[in-house]
């Protein structure tokens, strides 16, 4: 009966040991998969970079999209937020705010800067030139070929402006 005194401080430690225990074992085991979770509007410096100074409101939100935090009582100002945590490891926290003169951009603070470099992006479009292509008839027209027995009166009847109906001003027409 000795045992039922230690019996708390026993169920103490051992629900210790499990608590700890279970995330280090589940993170070792190889071939357990964890999930990378990312929250927040990604920003990255490419991202940044294509802000200029004096762009508009809505400018600014077709790059970064809808800030994460706009305050009502500081419409001058927004912010993105951005959080990652990649298998279970530390999380990465970028934070960036723009800040409104108007509608205008005036500036930018945070994690992230504009770089002072002229940015140059190469083109990853691909021109490319066709050559021009004799169309076939459409089955409308190859049809319509088949029945029209008079094609000159057809061109003049669409080259011919419609002559005015002359204006008759009694409310019945007899």
């Amino acid at each position: 009966m000795d045992y039922m005194k230690h019996y708390p401080s026993l169920c103490l430690i051992t629900y210790a040991l499990m608590a700890t225990g279970c995330s280090t074992i589940m993170s070792n085991i190889p071939g357990v998969y964890t999930i990378d979770i990312l929250q927040g509007n990604m920003i990255d410096q490419d991202l940044i970079d294509q802000l200029r100074p004096n762009m508009t409101k809505r400018q600014v939100m077709y790059i970064l999209g809808s800030p994460m935090i706009a305050d009502t009582f500081h419409d001058k100002r927004w912010d993105y937020l951005y959080s990652e945590q990649k298998n279970g490891g530390d999380r990465l926290q970028k934070r960036v705010s723009l800040y409104f003169n108007g509608d205008s951009l005036a500036g930018v603070q945070g994690d992230i800067r504009p770089s002072t470099l002229p940015v140059v992006k190469p083109s990853t479009e691909t021109t490319v030139d066709l050559p021009k292509r004799e169309f076939d008839k459409s089955m409308r027209e190859k049809v319509t070929g088949l029945f029209s027995f008079n094609d000159d009166a057809t061109a003049k009847a669409k080259e011919e402006p419609a002559k005015p109906e002359p204006k008759n001003d009694s409310f019945f027409n007899f």
